[in-house]
């Protein structure tokens, strides 16, 4: 759990770094390029969202999380991902969200798993998931047992009650696996929360995380174009263009009006 680079170095190292472009553009192509970036969309990529750092976050509707238990995937994502002085954490991204429709959808109710037996609890990782819980079941059982255990071991406070390096080390011990929960390992339930923190980070905003794209432009992924004709043949020049989330409409007309303008001024040089 300690941080020897910073958040942003190290999801570029472990290969979610985004696109970049490169010869250079003639100076109408780039105005064109310009036009679409400024226009009333969310930032562009590597520029982090307006936000306040301590500010309150702002939760969206539940259908599966309980209060106690959005309050400790809040508290846990947080810890997982966690906000810099430029860039927010977790959950300002709305993985709660994300996790919380997760558990209530298909993939809650364990949809595409094998979940019938036998199951051997310490079988090697090629065999795969090793419980009969859903993902739904994994959180609830998971979650009150770690609170009980954190209740049971810290003076009778909640997980969210913790300081930050008090919940780094409960989320350590249930890595370790030096924290053990009556009814399921503990790895299994921090790699289950880990994982879907990870994608609820960078999934596309319409599932309910990844809040202004904010996973997307700290690593330069532009989402959701439809297209990268006028893109393809350029070298050496920054993508600078707000990302698309597929539900955005609007930023994919005012990315077809750039690409237009910019298409015509080729054919203007070309003639």
């Amino acid at each position: 759990m300690t941080e020897k680079l910073s958040r942003r170095d190290l999801l570029k190292a472990a290969g979610v770094a985004g696109v970049a472009a490169t010869v250079p553009e003639t100076a109408s192509t780039e105005a064109a390029h310009q036009q679409v970036a400024q226009a009333n969309l969310p930032p562009a990529v590597g520029q982090p969202p307006a936000y306040v750092p301590g500010a309150p976050v702002e939760r969206g509707v539940l259908f599966f999380l309980n209060d106690e238990e959005a309050r400790f995937i809040e508290a846990a994502v947080e810890r997982l991902i966690p906000a810099e002085p430029e860039w927010p954490g977790a959950a300002w991204a709305g993985v709660l969200n994300f996790i919380d429709r997760q558990l209530a959808a298909a993939y809650g109710a364990g949809a595409r798993m094998y979940l019938k037996g036998p199951w051997i609890p310490d079988a090697p990782p090629q065999q795969g998931y090793q419980l009969r819980y859903t993902p739904a079941q994994l959180y609830r059982i998971g979650i009150a047992e770690v609170r009980a255990h954190v209740t049971a071991n810290y003076g009778g406070r909640e997980f969210w009650d913790l300081n930050a390096p008090v919940m780094d080390e409960v989320l350590s011990g249930l890595e370790s696996g030096s924290i053990q929960l009556p009814s399921m390992p503990s790895p299994v339930f921090f790699e289950t929360l880990l994982a879907n923190t990870v994608e609820g980070f960078f999934a596309d905003p319409v599932y309910g995380g990844n809040r202004e794209m904010v996973g997307w432009r700290m690593v330069g992924f532009p989402g959701a174009y439809a297209q990268y004709v006028d893109l393809v043949e350029l070298y050496n020049v920054p993508f600078t263009r707000p990302p698309i989330s597929i539900g955005d409409t609007g930023a994919r007309h005012a990315y077809l009006e750039g690409h237009t303008q910019a298409g015509h001024t080729h054919g203007a040089q070309k003639r």
